[in-house]
């Protein structure tokens, strides 16, 4: 309109840099960050401040410029949190790699991102050394040792030792003389210039393939650190215990968020039930999240190690935010009967994580708990960051909400990926139509309108011309009262071209004991019509994950074509028998 003009002084760039600069303003004194089960006394958001533009001085002096990549190598411990500001305060973009990688995969993977620093938590040293091996060997060959990152290594809260001094280490800096080796009143933060800029390149967890590189912007990751604080109904000055990876879409940007509501970071190295219930009854934790692994390890934890979870100040339990995988709804209702308050998002790499979230209704509250637990495990609606919808993907036409017609799950909006790096035709597929495709299949109920993914198109099992989700089929596997987890898959059949095969991890105690494959597999007819049963069962000690606890369906179903196809006079009897067996997988 006449008189109106775009300038500095009503418009500066969306980041999450702002973040730590306002809250080092108004909670200067309060605790950031503390490491659980450890005696080192909390940094306040002053020294979190102070330390960051330490770091980013330092990166600065090594050369860094601005949209270079530096990569992270660790698991959750408190100078990730300082790496999620400084990297970028010096104008770079974080690159969190997955902390289970091998050496292979770590040593592609720095090398696609070409990245200039490399910071090493000294717990993953062993890899980190042979990755970087094999990223000389190769450089050499090329002749570009050039190539090879520079190494910060980071000895902290260290569970054991850290390996010692190898003859073939490269030389590498120490985290803590890295930051002290800078003059940060000589260095001025780099902010961005626009907000579109790249604040952090994450690759995908890679269930089904290789990683991608996702890159996210200052923009978008500023949008959707706003949409999760509020979807996790974080209010000023929270406690969030770190059961999500932060590697995993940045700690699913709540990295940022507890920085956000000026509220104190508890890092755990190590994910354990027991180490959850301790960290919660010490340090008073209001908020936590995590796949539903975590949640499974919460309800199976034994009495031993369970403690009482004392309400909030404002009366409220601990909230959980789950995504990742659908939470099969009898993990939910014994999650809330712990106490804990579970928040359902979903969402992926490409979203920033957490795209949806099953908003929760007031007159549901006198709903019987397995309906409540039922409408709790659907993915819900968009946040405010995006829209959401679930279309055929020929026509790319909107389904039905009628709780029965499938599509594929679609977004669009400020907090979808700016693209996948260094693979344009990637970034064109996934965006084809003007939507993010996420390969998700879905329904849309009635009434709300609330997505409810069925499968990945990837698992879903064609049995005879009909759809199986395995997720439905995995949700009737939970009720039993001895299944601690289960995954299902297809397995080649003769007669029917495939059925459904589970992979059933059993609770320890008597609630377990005699249960076998026949048990089980009546279990699930009694409860689903006759061809979504297991046909197959198969106990293992331990399901196949990723980092971010989502299980690896791709092995599973490796695993069941190599026992064969279930022959066709057995697929076509009456007689309701399947087979059972016991695996080391």
């Amino acid at each position: 309109m006449e008189g109106t003009v775009l300038c500095a002084a009503n418009h500066a760039p969306l980041t999450p840099i702002s973040f730590l600069e306002r809250t080092a303003l108004v909670y200067p004194d309060r605790p950031a960050v503390v490491a659980a089960g450890h005696a080192a006394a909390p940094r306040t958001w002053r020294e979190t401040r102070d330390r960051c533009l330490h770091l980013a001085a330092a990166l600065a002096g090594l050369g860094i410029a601005r949209r270079d990549v530096v990569a992270v190598f660790a698991q959750n411990i408190p100078a990730f949190c300082e790496l999620h500001f400084g990297i970028p305060m010096a104008g770079a973009v974080i690159c969190a790699l997955n902390s289970r990688l091998d050496a292979a995969m770590a040593s592609v993977l720095l090398q696609h991102s070409e990245a200039k620093v490399v910071f090493v938590d000294a717990a993953l040293l062993g890899v980190a050394r042979e990755a970087l091996r094999l990223i000389s060997q190769q450089a050499a060959g090329a002749g570009a040792s050039s190539r090879v990152p520079t190494v910060v290594l980071i000895n902290e809260v260290l569970d054991e030792p850290p390996p010692p001094p190898s003859t073939t280490d490269r030389y590498y800096y120490e985290y803590e003389a890295f930051l002290g080796s800078s003059n940060p009143e000589e260095f001025l933060i780099r902010w961005p210039l626009d907000e579109n800029e790249p604040i952090a390149l994450n690759y995908t967890s890679g269930t089904t393939s290789r990683p991608k590189g996702v890159v996210y912007t200052h923009r978008g990751a500023y949008l959707n650190t706003l949409a999760s604080v509020l979807l996790n109904d974080m209010t000023a000055l929270p406690v969030y215990l770190w059961t999500v990876p932060m590697f995993h879409c940045n700690g699913w940007r709540l990295v940022w968020g507890v920085a956000e509501q000026g509220g104190t970071n508890v890092c755990l190295r190590k994910v354990t039930s027991a180490a959850i219930f301790a960290a919660v009854a010490a340090h008073g934790v209001t908020h936590m999240g995590g796949a539903p692994t975590v949640l499974s390890m919460v309800v199976n934890a034994t009495a031993e190690e369970r403690r009482p979870l004392s309400l909030k100040p404002s009366g409220r339990p601990v909230t959980v935010m789950t995504g990742g995988a659908p939470p099969p709804p009898q993990v939910l209702f014994r999650m809330e009967e712990l106490g804990f308050l579970v928040i359902h998002s979903y969402g992926l790499t490409e979203t920033y994580g957490p795209a949806t979230v099953c908003t929760w209704r007031p007159e549901w509250d006198a709903l019987p708990a397995a309906e409540r637990a039922a409408i709790k495990s659907r993915q819900g609606l968009h946040h405010l960051g995006l829209e959401v919808d679930v279309k055929d993907p020929a026509t790319m036409t909107s389904v039905p909400a009628d709780g029965r017609t499938m599509g594929e799950v679609m977004f669009r909006g400020n907090t979808v990926m700016s693209g996948y790096y260094k693979d344009a035709a990637a970034t064109a597929e996934a965006m084809s139509g003007g939507w993010l495709r996420s390969g998700d299949l879905a329904v849309r109920h009635a009434g709300d309108g609330y997505v409810k993914i069925l499968d990945r198109s990837k698992d879903i099992i064609i049995s005879g011309g009909e759809n199986i989700s395995t997720i439905e089929v995995e949700a009737a596997l939970f009720a039993h009262p001895a299944v601690a987890e289960a995954a299902v898959v297809g397995r080649p059949d003769e007669y029917w071209g495939e059925t459904p095969c589970a992979f059933v991890t059993l609770k320890e105690g008597k609630d377990a004991e005699g249960v076998g494959a026949e048990e089980l597999m009546a279990f699930c007819r009694a409860r689903l019509p006759r061809y979504m049963a297991p046909r197959t069962v198969v106990f293992v000690a331990e399901l196949p994950k990723t980092a971010t606890g989502k299980v690896q369906k791709f092995a599973l179903r490796e695993q069941a074509k190599t026992m064969g196809s279930i022959s066709s006079s057995r697929s076509r009897s009456k007689k309701p028998g399947g087979s059972g067996t016991r695996s080391k997988l």
